[in-house]
């Protein structure tokens, strides 16, 4: 089964690959690694605001898991086709959180798991789960990673 394929059975689709919103690329490539820039959910209200304070921990990972797609979106567009991907690699995760909020990794657990049920093996990788006064537009999460590809 393709990688888009099981992306559907899980009931996701991929969305379009944003522009870069500043001045920066969504990935540069290095050998076969591709380094995506950060991604952030849809800016709407459901996905902004500290976690848990303004928003909770559940929407959080929706937010994580929009971001996951998101972030595959931009690594189709990079090499063709999901089913190149040889690994993912690192995972770096920072959640808009309240100051006494510890709960950082379950949230991003959000775009772990899915990457894991997306690619199996291929999808198991380190990560960083941490927590920021601010991020852009007052979003709740925003994620960034590195992916290595076959050619």
């Amino acid at each position: 089964m393709s990688i888009e394929a099981r992306i559907e059975e899980l009931g996701y689709k991929l969305p379009e690959v944003p522009a870069p919103a500043g001045s920066y690329l969504n990935y540069t490539r290095s050998g076969n690694l591709l380094f995506l820039a950060g991604g952030i959910p849809p800016v709407e209200e459901t996905f902004t605001g500290k976690v848990p304070s303004d928003t909770d921990v559940e929407t959080a990972q929706e937010a994580a898991r929009l971001i996951t797609l998101n972030r595959l979106a931009v690594v189709k567009d990079a090499i063709g086709s999901l089913d190149k991907v040889k690994q993912i690699v690192t995972v770096n995760g920072f959640v808009n959180s309240a100051p006494d909020f510890y709960g950082h990794p379950t949230v991003i657990n959000g775009c772990s798991d899915l990457l894991v049920q997306i690619f199996g093996d291929k999808g198991k990788h380190s990560r960083t789960a941490m927590g920021a006064a601010a991020l852009p537009l007052n979003v709740s999460v925003e994620i960034n990673m590195v992916v290595e590809i076959e050619d």
